[in-house]
C-alpha cells in the first residue's frame, strides 16, 4: 500500500481521507497575516536551553530528513507556554527551488524551507507519544529558511545525507547538536494553536513561528534535495515529484477563528 506523502495522487488534498483529523479547524501551516495578527502584552521571550543533545538517529522518512534526540538535556519554557516543554526530535520542509518550501507562509510569501524543532509537554504527559495526540501536548518552534551563507549547526546534518538518500536508511551522528543555534539572532515571534503538519495530523500544537528567518547555504539547500523519497528496493515512483524529495511541504490551512498572536523583540525596539 502507497502512504500519504507530497504528490497529487497521496498529496495533502488527500490527507483527510484517511486521517479524518486532517480536515479539522485547528489545522497547520497557515498564512500569517501580518495585520490581523494581535499584538499580547501576557507573551514573553521564548526560553529555550539545550545541553549536549545527542542525535541518537539521522534518518530519511521518505518524507524529510529527522534527527531523533536521544540524550542531553532540554527546555522549552516561556512565551504562550505555562508548562515545560523537551525536545523530541527535529527535521525540515524545502521545496523544489528556492521560491517555494516553507509550510508557513507570511503574508502569501513562501520561503525557501522551514526547520521545526518539536518539543513535547514534559509537565503534564511521561512521553512523547502520549503527549503527541493531546491538547496542549505538544509545543514546535518553527524557523524559516532563506539561502544565504553556510549555516554550521545545520552543516552537520547535511553532510551526512549523502549516506541516507533513500527512505529507511540511518546513520548515527556523532557530533554533539546545539539546537539552540537554529534560533534568529531576533526572538520576535507568531504564536497560535494547530496541528501538526503530517499525518496523522494531529490537533495538540503550541506554534511558536520566528519572524526572522535563518540562512543556509545553497549547497546545503541542494544536499536535502539530493534525497529520493523512496527504497532501495523500491522501483522509483512514476509521479510528478519523480522519486525525488522535493515539495515536502503541506500548503496552508483555513484559519477558521483561531487567532494569531504575536509577540515583538523588546531588544528591537529600543
Amino acid at each position: 500500500m502507497v502512504g500519504w506523502g507530497y504528490s497529487k495522487t497521496n498529496g495533502p488534498a488527500t490527507w483527510a481521507s484517511l486521517y479524518p483529523i486532517a480536515g479539522g479547524s485547528h489545522q497547520s501551516p497557515i498564512d500569517i497575516k501580518g495585520s490581523s495578527c494581535q499584538g499580547d502584552c501576557s507573551l514573553t521571550a521564548i526560553q529555550a536551553a539545550y545541553q549536549d543533545i545527542r542525535i541518537s538517529e539521522l534518518s530519511n522518512s521518505g518524507h524529510s530528513w529527522k534527527a531523533q534526540v536521544a540524550g542531553g538535556s532540554s527546555s522549552l519554557k516561556g512565551g504562550p507556554l505555562g508548562d515545560e516543554y523537551v525536545l523530541e526530535q527535529f527535521h525540515c520542509h524545502w521545496g523544489k527551488t528556492n521560491d517555494t518550501g516553507s509550510e508557513h507562509t507570511v503574508n502569501g510569501r513562501c520561503y525557501s524551507g522551514e526547520l521545526h524543532l518539536v518539543h513535547w509537554n514534559k509537565t503534564k504527559f511521561n512521553s512523547f507519544a502520549e503527549a503527541a495526540a493531546a491538547e496542549g501536548g505538544l509545543a514546535v518552534l518553527g524557523m524559516f529558511l532563506v539561502v544565504g551563507n553556510e549555516h554550521a549547526e545545520l552543516g552537520k546534518i547535511s553532510k551526512l545525507l549523502p549516506f541516507i538518500q533513500h527512505k529507511g536508511q540511518a546513520i548515527t551522528l556523532t557530533d554533539p547538536v546545539n539546537p539552540g543555534a537554529f534560533l534568529p539572532s531576533s526572538g520576535s515571534y507568531w504564536t497560535y494553536s494547530g496541528s501538526l503538519t503530517t499525518p496523522p495530523c494531529y490537533e495538540s500544537v503550541n506554534w511558536i513561528v520566528f519572524e526572522e528567518p535563518i540562512q543556509l547555504s545553497q549547497e546545503q539547500l541542494d544536499a536535502f534535495r539530493s534525497m529520493k523519497s523512496y527504497h532501495p528496493s523500491e522501483c522509483c515512483p512514476e509521479d510528478e515529484l519523480g522519486g525525488c524529495l522535493v515539495e515536502n511541504y503541506r500548503p496552508p490551512c483555513p484559519l477558521f477563528d483561531r487567532v494569531v498572536r504575536t509577540y515583538k523583540d523588546k531588544m528591537e525596539e529600543e
